[in-house]
């Protein structure tokens, strides 16, 4: 199932949704445009398909464009003039962040997947000195997925190269099948993995302790000289009012 907003929570201002809902009013006329986004991957294909067919439903006749790619790529890209707005779960880089706004607009968390075949998979939870004792399938670098996942390493004492890397792939979809069919394991988004587990083909293995630091903001991104279309600002007022609940609305600091 699509990942739906989990709606506004009690005690979140309610005079910042009420100027989304009239920003939203404000842009209701908006007939013709284009919206052009970049997304990393997890976002665009798990969280935002369901946020772009609202979008679409309001305004008919903006002609949208979203390419996917890792979190590095889609910085580069909005640096270029490329996208409108970007949407990635990971850090961008230091040098970037004085040009790029960054807002938090959801969250999400990852978690330590292994398949039937995996010592771990029957184990109620492990221990974080566990996680050097197995083989891994990880991300390639540059992704949000592996940013993540080696922070919280770092955060546990583990350096990367204490794991026993057998392969690194371009995409969690890659990383899930792979992982489900053979005896490594992997880290990957819940939003991921909800069929599988549901099946039985993976299973998220909890930690003990410390599984606070698997937990990422998803950030929308975007240059902070260039003039947002119409299009685009209507996107941005639509996502803030939907998720305006699930997180924090404040803008990151640009160092």
């Amino acid at each position: 199932m699509p990942n739906r907003p989990r709606g506004i929570r009690g005690g979140v201002g309610l005079q910042r949704v009420a100027q989304t809902e009239q920003g939203l009013k404000e842009l209701n006329n908006l007939q013709m445009g284009e919206l052009h986004l970049g997304s990393s991957l997890t976002i665009g294909n798990y969280w935002l398909p369901y946020r772009l067919s609202l979008y679409q439903q309001r305004y008919p006749g903006i002609q949208i464009r979203c390419t996917l790619a890792n979190t590095e790529a889609i910085a580069e890209g909005l640096l270029q003039g490329k996208f409108n707005l970007g949407l990635v779960e990971g850090v961008i880089r230091p040098e970037d962040r004085p040009h790029l706004e960054q807002h938090v607009i959801d969250w999400d968390r990852l978690c330590l997947i292994v398949g039937r075949g995996h010592p771990w998979y029957g184990r109620p939870n492990i221990e974080i000195s566990d996680l050097v004792e197995t083989d891994w399938i990880m991300r390639e670098p540059g992704s949000g997925t592996q940013q993540r996942f080696e922070a919280a390493l770092a955060c546990w004492g583990i350096p990367v190269e204490r794991l026993s890397v057998i392969l690194r792939l371009q995409s969690g979809e890659m990383v899930k099948a792979q992982v489900s069919q053979g005896s490594a394991a992997g880290a990957i988004s819940e939003l991921m993995i909800r069929n599988e587990v549901r099946l039985g083909d993976l299973r998220a293995v909890p930690l003990a302790a410390g599984s606070d630091a698997l937990r990422r903001p998803f950030l929308l991104l975007k240059h902070r000289q260039r003039h947002l279309s119409r299009a685009a600002q209507a996107f941005e007022n639509m996502i803030r009012l939907l998720d305006l609940g699930n997180s924090p609305d404040d803008q990151l600091p640009s160092t």
